[in-house]
């Protein structure tokens, strides 16, 4: 796939790094702008891989590169931001990978010539790493190790890792550019207009963090423009002593007849540009939807109004009441006992057998009819009503607020189960507060799946973390801390619960996954239904070292054809041919009966080898679920 290129790669001699680091302590180095951008003003449409336009188009990554250097930029990043194994996946392009990345480097230094740097540019995966997502730390380090060596291959001067929001996977990027090169590199968070990242790390904790991880500058690119991007360049330069880079956006963009267009005059940019260096800034640039114009205007500011070699550069640091990274709090605080945080909590503490029952939330916002059944479950002697978040498409509450009417007006404590389907990081986190501040306390954490059926079939699903993430979130928060590593305040009491299924068709997956959530902060678990006691009894075995208190699902089925749905259309339940030959021959009248057996069997079965029964029904029916429970206290 692609063009012969005719670009030959060159090989360039160590002078270019201390070239570089010498002209960085003796002027201030303009960087170009949006290669995308660019490349979207001159057709190419944005459902496209940028990056392979390397191998496809190079005469025109090559054009836009020679824009930048005419209008006088010093340093052009290489066309590779999203040149790595993940993001190239999805468009069949992973194999070329190397290709792909070598010849964005080759590219970039024929336009340079000897005018211009070469920054090989290098943006996140597209993945959420540990501890919110599910790719490993070091796995992150081999893909960018893999993008970095292409790079260094195909011949730069320097690297800049761009538009990064996690310090962990920007630290996996520094430590795999470093196992393949000693090049300088240019370390650039991407923040909300607040100066936190956005997952909520303040440059108070991620400018040193760089500086510690061994960034030779660090600094600020995308989200936002050049005056509240000023703000979090004069809280870092407080905080640390390396040189300091900054490339706003040419301020945020406008919808113009369905095209963002960023407003933001050259001029107005150049004028920023000035006040940057004021701060210990040596890299000034621009990113989305800065043009060559915007450089050429910048160039002329910081010609006009380069400071002396030595200014500003710890002076913030040492000034009265400024703190460094050694002089912050940290985060040290008690957390809430457990046997504290819930009646549940408690009574798992101590041993005691507890049952659970699932209400779905109702349709429309009208509660009084699920409450009734609530209080019906509290006098029949449930301990806890679980209520599920999201089971089932159309406008029904949230989980969320049906499990505060519960506990509120009926007097009954409730599990709620929280997904991270559809919710970002820093969403998440303001649910689950909230939860906190209106008197939740026991939650199971579940990644969601995907809805596929009820009034919107067209509806998508968003995944920012999944429930490994999701669990080391809520943990923090039990800590005292926000997932930018900020003091909240007092810790939250939460009781951590997360689901297991012990019929998964990958189990040994399903285990490591499991053990992840134990490592996280879980303290108990809630398992998917139980159909084989056999077969769950071979899995309690190989989950006892946790020494979690398991709390067994029960399902009764109401007809054959639901049990026949239940074994063959619900990923991950397994339904032996037993039970469904019992319910082939009870069908019709006494086919509910059938299912209520053997639902009350399995209970039975289970009440010795687990600390607690969850029962949900097809219909949500009280009457049914109090009948499984019937005799087992």
């Amino acid at each position: 796939m692609g063009l012969p290129v005719d670009y030959p790669i060159t090989r360039y001699p160590d002078y270019h790094m201390q070239h570089f680091i010498e002209a960085l302590e003796e002027r201030v180095l303009v960087c170009d702008g949006a290669m995308g951008t660019m490349l979207y003003a001159k057709g190419v449409f944005i459902n496209k891989s940028f990056d392979a336009l390397n191998l496809t188009q190079p005469d025109l990554v090559a054009e836009v590169h020679q824009e930048y250097v005419r209008a006088g930029a010093d340093v052009i990043e290489t066309n590779t931001f999203g040149a790595n194994r993940i993001r190239l996946g999805p468009f069949g392009l992973a194999d070329r990978l190397h290709d792909i990345n070598a010849q964005g480097a080759a590219i970039a230094r024929r336009a340079a010539r000897e005018q211009a740097w070469v920054a090989a540019a290098i943006g996140p995966l597209g993945v959420r790493i540990e501890p919110w997502g599910k790719t490993g730390i070091d796995e992150a380090r081999g893909y960018f190790r893999e993008q970095a060596q292409a790079l260094a291959d195909g011949g730069v001067d320097l690297f800049i890792l761009e538009t990064f929001r996690d310090l962990n996977e920007i630290g996996a990027a520094i430590d795999a550019v470093r196992s393949v090169s000693d090049l300088p590199i240019v370390a650039q968070m991407t923040t909300e207009e607040d100066g936190n990242t956005l997952d909520g790390t303040p440059p108070e904790r991620f400018a040193p963090d760089l500086e510690k991880r061994g960034a030779t500058i660090i600094g600020l690119n995308c989200a936002v423009g050049p005056a509240p991007m000023l703000d979090t360049i004069e809280r870092m330069a407080a905080v640390t002593t390396r040189r300091l880079s900054a490339q706003p956006n040419a301020g945020q963009p406008r919808d113009v007849e369905g095209r963002n267009i960023y407003l933001c005059s050259p001029e107005y940019m150049a004028s920023y540009a000035r006040r940057f260096i004021l701060h210990n800034v040596r890299i000034v640039g621009g990113c989305c939807g800065t043009t060559p114009e915007h450089i050429r205007q910048m160039k002329a500011a910081v010609r006009a109004a380069v400071p002396s070699a030595g200014s500003g550069r710890s002076a913030r640091r040492d000034a009265p009441g400024a703190k460094g990274a050694a002089d912050r709090p940290a985060v040290d605080v008690a957390p809430v006992a457990r046997e504290r945080k819930s009646r549940l909590a408690n009574a798992l503490s101590r041993g005691t057998f507890v049952v659970a029952v699932e209400l779905l939330p109702p349709r429309g916002y009208q509660t009084d009819e699920v409450v009734e059944r609530a209080k019906r479950l509290k006098i029949g002697g449930v301990d806890v009503i679980s209520i599920p978040d999201g089971q089932r498409a159309g406008a029904r509450i949230s989980a969320l607020s049906l499990a505060v009417l519960i506990e509120q007006q009926a007097g009954v404590e409730t599990l709620l189960q929280y997904s991270c389907r559809d919710r970002n990081l820093l969403g998440i986190q303001s649910d689950v507060l909230g939860a906190h501040a209106m008197g939740l306390r026991n939650l199971m954490l579940v990644t969601g799946d995907p809805g596929r059926v009820g009034e919107y079939p067209d509806a998508t699903a968003v995944f920012d973390v999944d429930s490994i993430g999701l669990t080391n979130l809520v943990s923090r928060l039990n800590r005292g801390c926000d997932v930018g590593g900020q003091a909240i305040g007092a810790p939250t009491g939460f009781h951590l619960g997360v689901s297991v299924n012990p019929s998964a068709a990958n189990l040994d997956e399903e285990l490591r996954r499991f053990e992840y959530k134990v490592d996280a902060g879980a303290e108990f678990v809630v398992t998917r239904p139980i159909f084989d006691l056999a077969g769950f009894e071979r899995f309690l075995k190989r989950i006892e070292g946790a020494r979690l208190p398991v709390i067994g699902s029960v399902f009764p089925f109401e007809s054959a054809r639901n049990a026949e749905f239940m074994a063959n259309e619900v990923p991950g339940v397994a339904v032996p041919d037993v039970l469904l030959d019992r319910m082939r021959r009870a069908d019709g009248a006494r086919a509910a009966e059938e299912g209520m057996a053997i639902a009350r069997e399995l209970a039975a079965g289970l009440r010795s080898t687990v600390q607690g029964l969850h029962v949900s029904t097809p219909s949500g029916d009280v009457d049914a679920a109090l009948a499984v429970l019937d005799g087992l206290r």
